[in-house]
């Protein structure tokens, strides 16, 4: 089948997709302003309806810890807080009247989940707290929100992150919000954590995967017309490749089904027609 042209986003998408089984659990929340809703809510739902769509009829997305398999091609705008209008009022197979309900965050029930904040680190360290120091910072943000959970809880983890810049691809994180892999595997068990852990950072460059064994982010590939040098330039934290993989284009059959069946309305991600 030959490839298709199309946004970013709708390749992101597609690739997570193919990252899911059939009958896991997967949790995404919601987020304020454009390009953050669109990579923490809009991206990550699209992909859980196209799993569901083809290779995993069974998965099970469980949006803002209440609502579970929202028809999500009813929507026209893209909700932007746990209990907007347009979710509340959105069909979807069950409503859940007392969070977690009966998904138990912490006996592992969730496989994986999406997160996010303003910076992550190469071991996958994620902040959503405070830019500069704790006691006196610079800017004070949301709080880590459920994001200890996501990053100790869940089987896997995939951090989205709207921006890629020195800024938001950072060597240390300024505050840890949501733990990554601080001295691999290893370091993570001697905290008690023997479960989950982030799988990918997502950004509009490119996909970093880690190292388990050494608790460092490595680039897994970089999307179609980003170079490496564009990544190393707008990356705080060294890259070793020297050479990477290009991010998979989807075909056209799986491009229309993502526009015409799982965002029919462009809801999710803007209905655009090239990267």
């Amino acid at each position: 089948m030959k490839a298709a042209v199309c946004s970013r986003e709708e390749l992101i998408a597609i690739l997570l997709a193919k990252q899911m089984r059939n009958g896991e659990v997967g949790f995404t929340g919601l987020a304020t302003g454009s390009m953050a809703a669109r990579y923490i809510t809009g991206i990550p739902l699209a992909a859980m309806s196209f799993a569901r769509h083809t290779h995993a009829p069974d998965l099970t997305i469980l949006l803002a810890g209440w609502c579970i398999n929202p028809y999500l091609s009813q929507l026209r705008v893209l909700p932007s807080a746990e209990f907007d209008n347009h979710l509340q009022q959105l069909p979807c197979e069950a409503q859940m009247q007392a969070y977690p309900g009966h998904y138990a965050v912490r006996r592992g029930e969730v496989d994986f989940g999406f997160g996010s904040g303003v910076q992550v680190d190469r071991q996958g360290n994620i902040n959503s707290t405070c830019i500069g120091a704790f006691q006196q910072p610079e800017v004070r943000l949301v709080g880590s929100i459920l994001l200890p959970e996501h990053l100790t809880c869940f089987g896997r983890e995939y951090l989205m992150m709207p921006r890629h810049d020195r800024r938001t691809l950072v060597e240390k994180v300024d505050y840890i919000s949501g733990v990554g892999w601080p001295g691999g595997q290893a370091g993570r068990y001697a905290l008690g954590l023997e479960r989950g852990g982030p799988q990918w950072i997502v950004t509009p460059l490119a996909i970093f995967s880690f190292d388990r064994q050494q608790g460092n982010a490595q680039l897994h590939s970089i999307h179609p017309g980003v170079t490496l040098q564009q990544v190393r330039d707008h990356t705080g934290f060294a890259i070793t490749n020297e050479e990477v993989a290009v991010t998979p284009w989807p075909d056209a059959e799986e491009l229309s089904l993502l526009r015409r069946v799982v965002n029919p309305h462009g809801a999710l991600i803007p209905h655009t027609e090239e990267v």
